[in-house]
């Protein structure tokens, strides 16, 4: 293997710092040439750098045009640029870099230290930051992105019929697509970065108060979350399989054929059940693990993904609906929100109680940004199926031995390929073959100061030797949904096998994008390894009514699997018992 993978990034010397925080919630394993090149280097990427500029927080002319300076790709693996992000917290004079750091990484120790530089700094900037400040926290609706739902919906609805679709005409429809993904990142840009207003201004309330418990309390139960959706439509999906003798007899039976043997049976059960998995697969096939990734399989291209979930959600007890979770974190929101005012008001501090209900508002964008990332999602998802189906034309026509090579070419080899598509294939084959060597790979968790260490340098996935915890240990982390749960830990790394977790069980991840969304409906709790205030893990907890701690560093290596532990999403404390 090379030292250096062909698609890689160079490194920006005015922004040099990058991170895998955060960014290992959308792309965990390495990026595919055409997934990176087609849909972030010529669309995503675009997207954010506007996103960004709508802001405030840049000029026009301040980031490239070609791979702008927002994020990077290194080692085939994807990274935020830590400095580029940190100019939020130099320009805007209502956030510092220390509420950043926090809300990217939570309690990382590696995290590297900001030095100033003469460009940092720009005043100019500040009456149009201070403007989207004021819409965040006075925002109680956002219709261009509920417009923009409608819209990439309609997608899925107008999809042509690919199959029936010369290789040329394929490689146009999914170009089409592309000027989508640079709208829809834009407002998900524009969400995520404003996703840490409300916990910093209500950090500063609990402060005032005495009660650190203030900004997870307020934020947790907002209801109408994008990402749990799919999760509410499987639960019920799993109670109309309990009820059936029909339908739990085919699922212990297995999923590997289920839908089949489901197709040939003339029960209504089965024709009740498949019409609603249709519909579910329709309304939500976009998902699916490491979905931002178009290489990586939908819920829609591989649905034994789904059906798994699907299969452990029927174990649970009726006991566990989570809209009754919700209901109650609502409710508890509610009450916080009162107690909070009635202690302000006994402050006597008119400005604080006007920050604590700007807050509160505030808090609707991160029901933004879980809507703006579906949004996203689904304009990936038909690009995938699009790339999908051209390499399964290749095959049938003998050019690829395997469809995923299709995913080996670059964007602009597209045309050359469909116009010969016999002549790249040893190439494709080479490429696939070391980017399955890449995927054995742990990349750094930082790259500093613009040194990118060679691939030969990486340690092997999971090799790192870590002590396991013992019964006493308190492993510190991250509050981030409150409550406190005791159960057996179960430490899974792929969320498309959810066997071995069981109701009650405490879910122990590495970090989880909304493809692990319905382990949570089973989980009790939940621990991350990483993830800060605005990660995927806290906003799902919070909206399902589950303790959740985050940024346990090496949670998933130190936590014994099996283990009984204790969570306490209140104190960010996990205890080995």
């Amino acid at each position: 293997m090379n030292d250096y993978w062909f698609c890689d990034w160079q490194p920006s010397e005015r922004w040099p710092h990058y991170t895998r925080a955060n960014a290992g919630e959308v792309l965990a394993p390495p990026a595919s040439p055409l997934g990176q090149t087609f849909t972030w280097d010529n669309g995503t990427i675009i997207g954010w750098r506007d996103g960004y500029i709508r802001q405030g927080y840049f000029t026009e002319n301040e980031m490239s045009e070609y791979r702008p300076e927002v994020g990077g790709f290194f080692g085939g693996f994807f990274y935020i640029n830590l400095s580029n992000v940190r100019m939020q917290g130099v320009r805007n004079p209502t956030v510092t870099i220390k509420d950043l750091d926090l809300a990217f990484f939570g309690d990382h120790p590696d995290v590297p230290d900001y030095e100033e530089h003469p460009d940092d700094v720009n005043e100019d900037l500040t009456d149009g930051i201070l403007a989207h400040m004021g819409w965040v926290m006075s925002a109680t609706e956002w219709p261009e992105v509920d417009d923009a739902k409608e819209r990439t919906i309609a997608l899925r609805s107008d999809r042509p019929d690919l199959k029936s679709m010369p290789m040329e005409a394929i490689v146009e429809y999914a170009r089409s697509l592309q000027p989508w993904l640079v709208e829809t990142y834009n407002t998900h840009c524009v969400a995520a970065s404003s996703s840490g207003i409300a916990p910093g201004i209500l950090g500063a309330v609990g402060e005032a108060i005495g009660d650190m418990t203030v900004p997870m309390k307020c934020i947790t139960g907002l209801g109408d979350v994008d990402s749990a959706a799919p999760s509410y439509y499987l639960w019920d999906l799993s109670r109309t399989v309990v009820k059936s003798e029909v339908l739990t007899s085919a699922f212990e039976e297995g999923i590997s054929d289920l839908l089949e043997r489901l197709e040939a049976s003339d029960s209504s059960d089965a024709i009740g059940f498949l019409s609603s998995w249709n519909e579910f697969i329709f309304n939500y096939g976009s998902r699916g693990p490491n979905e931002y990734e178009i290489i990586a399989d939908s819920w829609e291209t591989d649905p034994t993904i789904a059906l798994a979930l699907l299969d452990r959600i029927r174990l649970q007890s009726d006991e566990e609906n989570p809209s009754e979770r919700h209901a109650k974190m609502a409710q508890s929101r509610v009450e916080t929100v009162e107690e909070v005012r009635g202690k302000l008001a006994e402050l006597g501090n008119d400005e604080l109680s006007g920050q604590f209900e700007a807050a509160l508002v505030a808090g609707n964008v991160m029901v933004f940004q879980e809507r703006s990332k579906s949004n996203f999602i689904r304009v990936i998802n038909e690009i995938r199926v699009a790339f999908e189906e051209l390499g399964n034309q290749a095959v049938n026509l003998g050019h690829l031995s395997n469809h995923k090579h299709i995913f080996m070419l670059t964007d602009d080899e597209l045309e050359t390929y469909v116009a010969d598509p016999a002549a790249m294939r040893v190439k494709l084959e080479d490429r696939f073959a070391m980017y399955e060597k890449l995927k054995e790979l742990e990349p750094p968790f930082f790259i500093k100061d613009g040194i990118v260490p060679p691939l030969s340098t990486y340690r092997k996935l999971g090799s790192e030797q870590v002590e396991s915890a013992v019964a006493g240990d308190v492993l510190v982390g991250v509050a981030g949904s409150p409550g406190t749960v005791t159960g057996t830990a179960k430490v899974i790394l792929d969320p498309t096998d959810p066997f071995a977790i069981e109701p009650g069980d405490i879910l122990v991840a590495p970090l989880t994008d909304p493809s692990w969304t319905p382990l949570f409906m089973t989980a009790g709790a939940v621990v991350v390894d990483v993830g800060g205030q605005r990660s995927h893990a806290v906003i799902v907890s919070r909206e399902l009514g589950l303790p959740c701690v985050i940024s346990v560093t090496n949670g998933t290596k130190k936590i014994p699997n099996g283990s009984q532990i204790e969570v306490n999403g209140s104190t960010g404390e996990v205890t080995i018992l």
